[in-house]
């Protein structure tokens, strides 16, 4: 109890700020379409102008998007809050802090969102594969030759997954597995490159 009475209570604007950073990202990195700028005043800052408001939010959603592009660590963190603080019409050392914990706890999950939705086109997500013997075809040699049955499940994170099933003989497994291994000698040169 002793130590909670020495720590001073966080001055009074910290708690509007950090419940406005939580919007703004809900906003902008959540797709939660139902915070919007009206909510965010009427409930965080009731008694400010409307254009106070919007200057405000207009500059703390610009630091956390700069923050967020650039997926600082606590170190870059750090020097970019304390060159806006020294710079003019910057933020107070307390916004600093309260912007530096909210980061240390969204960080990730931001971070997780960004990259989510700088993903134009479905990932595959699961892949199944089994070999069969055929027992039926057109051709009475094709009987009892192996075939690899491969399932992909394919789609976005929140969305209802695709699933795509290919059938594979001998010779276009072989053909893949060219293809897959001249894909990994590209991306291999291209990680030594860079």
């Amino acid at each position: 109890m002793a130590a909670a009475e020495q720590q001073p209570p966080p001055p009074e604007g910290c708690k509007p700020l950090g419940a406005l950073l939580g919007g703004i990202a809900q906003a902008a990195y959540y797709g939660n379409a139902d915070i919007t700028e009206e909510l965010l005043r009427g409930q965080l800052y009731p008694e400010a102008a409307p254009e106070e408001f919007r200057a405000l939010r207009a500059k703390m959603g610009g630091l956390l998007q700069s923050i967020a592009s650039a997926d600082m660590d606590l170190n870059q963190l750090e020097a970019f809050l304390t060159a806006q603080t020294k710079k003019q019409g910057g933020i107070t050392s307390d916004q600093a802090a309260v912007i530096a914990k909210f980061w240390k706890n969204h960080r990730a999950k931001i971070h997780e969102s960004l990259v989510n939705q700088s993903r134009w086109d479905n990932i595959l997500k699961n892949m199944n594969w089994r070999v069969d013997l055929k027992s039926q075809s057109r051709h009475v040699d094709q009987i009892n030759t192996p075939v690899a049955i491969v399932e992909m499940e394919l789609g976005k994170n929140g969305q209802e997954s695709e699933f795509l099933c290919l059938e594979f003989d001998e010779a276009k497994v072989s053909q893949m597995l060219k293809k897959l291994s001249e894909i990994e000698e590209s991306m291999t040169v291209l990680t030594q490159t860079t």
